[in-house]
């Protein structure tokens, strides 16, 4: 049925995984960061408190990942997808309700396991098995729909938490209703893991013209384990995700509080920085089509470092940061470019450095390492700003180590089967 019908069955699935995590990751984490000042002021809590919500997220996926991966390996993406959808579909549910901090924090432990579940990783497995040539931008499509969630999400629920009679929990509980509709609904009725598993070839394609391109689906996982490329791209990007979530955790308490923006205001900035994000993803990952992964992920790199340079004033005898509206429009604007960037060339250089043979325990040692990055950068950035009063310290910590991310990206390299190495020697 459906290798009959004219359009690819891929794209179905390309489009609902986008939606998926459109959903997940943004209601996990975009969400509740643009609703920090609501939730200061109505738990009456500092930046750190609050930005122990998400942190407690990020540390706990960071840690289930590696198991993740491993039952998606031993038992089917499909399987694991599923579970994780249901288990973020009744948290969701019960969040407007949360009568305290103490609840909240609770509530976002348990959304890590539904997030290594449903997030990232389980969507760009399933649409890696279907796409090969086009996987550049059909990852980018996927990773992109969380910066689009990111982007529409907090502006399309804005009027409800700013408005006294209903505030932010009628806002949440709107998106919750979304959620069933459109995340669960497509997951259980259109996803597929794999095109063999209703007859079809990825791409649509029947023909082995693409078999070559997966011959380092061979590499063996220890190999892979103890690589250099394996650990600098770990590391790198765990210092890229310190950066991106650290400051995307905290840049709207430093919109409302230091550079003077309204509450309206800081949320429209917020929106601005994810839909560059947005169109960060996409079109890095289409580039990446044309040029080595590692090479755009390097560009992407430096676009980000630039962007958080941008929060600074330059100017003046001393450095300082700046309340330029201007300055600040530019800065999501590059910011937002190189974290979208950055986040989907972290999936597809994993791809094209060790395959897919062991995709979902890769990816879950780099989500590892990567996710203790953004806990420790969103628990550090917002207790340096209580100790110290102001966001200087943390941006600048900021673009220190997105600058190291750079030199680690510099030393990343395919690895090579060594059985096809003989063969082509022969």
């Amino acid at each position: 049925m459906f290798a009959k019908t004219k359009k690819f069955y891929g794209w179905y699935v390309a489009i609902s995984c986008s939606l998926v995590y459109f959903f997940v990751n943004s209601m996990t984490l975009f969400v509740p960061q643009s609703l920090f000042p609501r939730l200061m002021e109505e738990f009456s809590i500092n930046q750190a408190e609050v930005s122990l919500t998400v942190a407690n997220t990020l540390f706990y996926a960071s840690f289930l990942s590696p198991l993740s991966g491993i039952l998606i390996d031993k038992y089917g993406v499909k399987i694991v997808i599923r579970i994780g959808i249901i288990i973020m579909a009744l948290i969701y549910s019960f969040y407007p309700f949360a009568s305290s901090i103490d609840t909240l924090y609770r509530l976002h432990i348990l959304m890590a396991l539904g997030l290594v579940m449903s997030g990232l990783g389980p969507n760009v497995i399933i649409v890696s098995q279907w796409f090969r040539k086009h996987r550049g931008k059909v990852v980018g499509m996927v990773v992109a729909s969380s910066s689009l969630g990111g982007a529409t999400m907090p502006l399309l629920i804005s009027p409800i938490v700013n408005n006294p009679d209903l505030g932010w929990r009628w806002g949440f509980g709107l998106l919750s209703v979304l959620f069933w509709l459109f995340a669960v609904i497509p997951v259980y009725k259109v996803i597929k893991p794999d095109p063999e598993s209703i007859g079809l070839s990825p791409d649509g394609d029947e023909s082995n013209e693409e078999i070559e391109i997966e011959a380092k689906d061979k590499i063996p996982l220890k190999k892979a384990l103890l690589s250099r490329a394996l650990w600098c791209l770990g590391i790198g990007s765990a210092c890229l995700w310190f950066s991106i979530q650290g400051l995307n955790s905290q840049i709207s308490i430093f919109f409302e509080q230091e550079a003077g923006f309204t509450a309206q205001q800081s949320v429209l900035l917020f929106s601005i920085l994810f839909w560059f994000s947005f169109l960060g993803k996409f079109g890095f990952g289409a580039l990446s089509d044309k040029l080595p992964k590692r090479t755009v992920l390097l560009i992407s790199s430096i676009v980000l470092f630039f962007g958080s340079l941008l929060l600074f004033d330059f100017t003046g005898p001393e450095i300082a940061l700046t309340r330029n509206t201007t300055q600040l429009s530019l800065f999501t604007i590059c910011f937002g470019l190189g974290f979208g960037g950055s986040f989907s060339m972290i999936q597809l250089v994993a791809v094209e450095t060790f395959g897919k043979a062991y995709l979902g325990r890769i990816l879950g040692i780099i989500t590892l390492i990567d996710g203790l990055g953004a806990a420790y950068g969103t628990r550090l950035l917002s207790e340096l700003a209580v100790d110290s009063g102001s966001y200087f310290l943390p941006f600048g910590v900021v673009s220190a180590v997105t600058f190291f991310a750079i030199i680690n990206v510099l030393f990343i390299s395919p690895l090579e089967d060594q059985s096809t190495k003989v063969d082509s020697n022969l």
